[in-house]
């Protein structure tokens, strides 16, 4: 864990889903893997040609600007792909309850945090992937309000998802504090227009960040 800035007046979480709230390398490769092989399939291509020339892409796109990363619904309209597709794509492929479990500690853990902040899930995935994602991990019920990538129809990184979580939690920038497991996509921004950021490299470090804020 690396923590970047804790806000003073402290009023809402921001989480990313995947590799945040829960911890499974598996399901998170997963999830990329499963649309490449599926446009591979539409495509006539071979698993491993979609793979590489998503790879390729990204890769060449990092050197030109400055080693940031980008997400793979960003990638995928380098190919024609929109991102209207890729939200059908992820709301038909995504398996959750294929690869995860509750984690009753991780459960009890955002029960206590619900106690003092507003929380949201802010993610690159739609909002019904989402949400089975968190069901999947017994947190839908406590993480009710989802921006996906159909809620503005942009990808993270993305000033409007954030705009769009300080609307509905109805705080600013500066009294958010953006968690996840991807600097680039997940903190960069958000710490660029001020709100807080924490890096995490998996579910168990949330246990830690308890204790810090």
């Amino acid at each position: 864990m690396k923590i970047y800035k804790i806000p003073e007046n402290l009023k809402c979480l921001i989480f990313d889903i995947d590799g945040t709230l829960y911890t499974s390398d598996e399901y998170v490769k997963e999830q990329v893997d499963v649309q490449i092989r599926h446009w591979s399939d539409l495509m006539g291509w071979s698993h491993e040609q979609g793979r590489k020339k998503i790879a390729d892409f990204r890769s060449e796109w990092m050197k030109s600007h400055d080693g940031q990363k980008i997400s793979l619904g960003n990638a995928f309209t380098h190919f024609g792909i929109d991102i209207d597709t890729s939200i059908k794509w992820r709301n038909q492929l995504l398996k959750p309850e294929n690869y995860l479990t509750e984690d009753k500690e991780i459960v009890e853990l955002i029960k206590r945090l619900k106690e003092k902040y507003q929380l949201i899930a802010v993610t690159n995935n739609p909002h019904d992937a989402a949400f089975n994602n968190l069901k999947a991990i017994g947190l839908e019920k406590l993480i009710t309000d989802i921006v996906g990538l159909d809620s503005c129809k942009k990808s993270k990184p993305a000033k409007e998802v954030l705009d769009m979580a300080c609307s509905i939690t109805k705080t600013s920038y500066d009294e958010c504090l953006s968690i996840g497991d991807r600097f680039d996509i997940d903190l960069a921004l958000p710490l660029e227009i001020g709100m807080g950021g924490v890096l995490v490299d998996g579910a168990q470090d949330l246990l830690k960040l308890e204790k810090l804020i």
